[in-house]
């Protein structure tokens, strides 16, 4: 195949890159899907805009500087793969586009502090728990930040939930089905721990056997979708050390999670470790996933009370694991639990990894839309697959007055399990 892009300047994502922006016929399927696009209207920030700006770069007829507040306002959600008729790879041309550009930048001095906490915090329990615990005592301050800053504090839950450790192994009830080894990640074990704790107790329930490795890290995925592919490589080698190869699958409760594990092998392209890194992201898998293709023990019990459920689509579920259909079949495994969908399903909730810590005037207009359109359904609770998203859309749904509650897929099927209350 003839590139305009020279694919050995630019190391061994040179290829994937070329091949992402060869294989666009700028049909312009994918505007509709783009939030971007859809809420700013410009060209440049669409998909198709987005991969003539890194030609352009790529090819050395644009300046990266001019490019970048285009690049920047993506929020790699991939909807636009799920539209695309070519089926071009953008997630892992801006992935690699990120990785490759991220020396030559350039950042304002509010940037570079809002991105070292984003890096250095986040993917560190610890270091976020304190960090978060800091921030709540600051939070009557918060108007006084500046945006990006200003945007984490309003994301913190207003008190954090009480730290308790995962047990490193965790029996199967009844006959053993299955072992797993479990991601615990890091954000959703300070601000949701209530998820991963709900995921152990449907799996035993269900007769499977799992395994949390004591010396797993953070997944990598939010260095790795910002450019910083060195911290990533950090955090996944030691997840690739760490994890048991004597497991039916890796399970994880977040997209975005699972999502960035699937990438280890582009991640890794070029490195010793390619063939490890390629062979662990194929054994990921979300809990949705594995327990409907291993199949409920029991059905879960009728509700005490009729409820209704709106699902949102997690973008990094959707779009990157092309996930849909298995969280909805085991929610309509409840008896009593009508689901309904709720209208753009496609566009992405602003969330997006640190994007509404990072660009929060668009996370918020495009969470304050997804909380419209969630609302619209007249539904109980919202149900999805990525703490970002809970986090996006609890934050989003206060700020209107709503109380309607936000679990995870796993959680409903825990309560139901445990015939506990759902509202």
């Amino acid at each position: 195949m003839q590139h305009s892009i020279d694919p050995d300047a630019f190391g061994p994502v040179g290829p994937v890159m070329a091949d992402a922006v060869s294989a666009c016929v700028h049909c312009g399927f994918c505007l509709p899907s783009c939030p971007t696009y859809v809420v700013m209207g410009e060209e440049m920030d669409s998909p198709r805009g987005r991969i003539v700006l890194i030609k352009e770069v790529l090819e050395g007829g644009l300046e990266l500087d001019v490019a970048l507040p285009f690049l920047d306002n993506c929020l790699s959600c991939r909807g636009c793969e799920t539209a695309c008729p070519s089926g071009v790879p953008y997630g892992e041309l801006i992935t690699s586009f990120r990785g490759v550009m991220d020396a030559p930048r350039t950042r304002e001095p509010v940037d570079q502090v809002q991105r070292a906490l984003a890096l250095h915090l986040l993917p560190h329990r610890g270091r976020f728990r304190v960090a978060a615990t800091l921030g709540n005592r600051g939070r009557p301050l918060r108007r006084l930040l500046p945006g990006s800053l200003g945007a984490m504090l309003e994301l913190l839950p207003a008190r954090l939930p009480r730290r308790r450790r995962l047990p490193p192994l965790l029996r199967a009830r009844g006959d053993r089905r299955a072992r797993v080894a479990f991601l615990a990640g890091c954000v959703q074990e300070v601000v949701a721990p209530e998820i991963n704790r709900a995921a152990l107790r449907v799996l035993a329930h269900n007769g499977v056997e799992v395994v949390v490795p004591p010396r797993q890290s953070c997944c990598g995925a939010l260095p790795l979708h910002s450019g910083a592919f060195e911290q990533a490589r950090t955090l996944a080698r030691r997840n690739l050390e760490a994890f048991p190869d004597d497991v039916d699958a890796i399970v994880t409760t977040a997209a975005g999670c699972g999502s960035g594990m699937h990438e280890y092998g582009l991640l890794f392209d070029g490195e010793p470790e390619h063939a490890t890194a390629e062979r662990f992201g194929s054994r990921v898998v979300d809990v949705s996933v594995f327990l409907q293709s291993l199949g409920l023990r029991e059905e879960p019990p009728e509700l005490a009370a009729p409820a209704t459920a709106a699902y949102h689509d997690a973008c990094h579920l959707a779009h990157a694991q092309r996930v849909r259909q298995e969280p909805r079949e085991l929610l309509g495994r409840i008896a009593g639990l009508t689901l309904v969908e709720p209208p753009e399903p496609e566009l992405c909730c602003g969330s997006a990894g640190t994007y509404n810590i990072e660009r929060p005037e668009v996370a918020r207009e495009l969470g304050d839309r997804k909380a419209a359109n969630l609302r619209s359904t007249g539904a109980d609770l919202f149900v999805t697959g990525n703490i970002g998203c809970i986090t996006q859309l609890r934050t989003r749904l206060g700020g209107l007055g709503d109380s309607t509650p936000v679990l995870h897929t796993i959680e409903v099927l825990d309560r139901a399990y445990a015939r506990r209350p759902l509202t």
